[in-house]
């Protein structure tokens, strides 16, 4: 690890304490010393997305976090809560334990996140991913927030449980 003041190579750990996805390291510089705080997180095996068109991309967590923090722009959202969502997501998809995702399963699963987040960071992520093309639509989506009648995410990773029809409760 290379000091961030300096760029000696090397430097001492002075201090390490576990983090939720990771390890915090406190090191101290052996040239300069100035000290500095690294995190390691553990890497797991690739994840690929695949998107809309086919394509096969690396999945890439800077790109789900800039997402959801265009979304979450500017709204009164306590400090850490788009790191830790996108932290949930992610782990979720490793969990999954699938070498390929569709982007639509990630997609649906900000959205559904996000709706029970901020209802005003949900619609800025709905008509961005949703496509959107015309007022009627985005109007829908928020009428159908405010009623709490919010569709479920149209999920394209799984098929109905019950095909045909609503499911019967006795």
């Amino acid at each position: 690890m290379n000091c961030p003041y300096c760029d000696y190579h090397d430097s001492k750990v002075i201090d390490s304490r576990e983090v939720s996805d990771g390890v915090r390291r406190r090191r101290q510089c052996l040239s300069c010393g100035s000290r500095f705080t690294t995190y390691e997180r553990l890497q797991s095996a690739s994840l690929f997305v695949i998107k809309k068109d086919q394509r096969r991309e690396e999945f890439n967590r800077s790109k789900l976090l800039i997402g959801i923090r265009k979304a979450c722009e500017k709204r009164p959202l306590p400090t850490g809560t788009v790191d830790k969502l996108a932290d949930d997501i992610e782990a979720e998809l490793y969990r999954l334990g699938k070498a390929e995702i569709p982007g639509a399963v990630i997609g649906d699963m900000v959205m559904e996140r996000l709706r029970d987040l901020d209802h005003v960071a949900y619609i800025r992520f709905a008509s961005v991913y949703r496509e959107f093309t015309d007022i009627t639509a985005l109007k829908q989506e928020v009428d159908s927030l405010v009623s709490g009648k919010a569709q479920a995410p149209r999920s394209t990773s799984q098929l109905p449980l019950i095909l045909g029809g609503e499911a019967k409760v006795r």
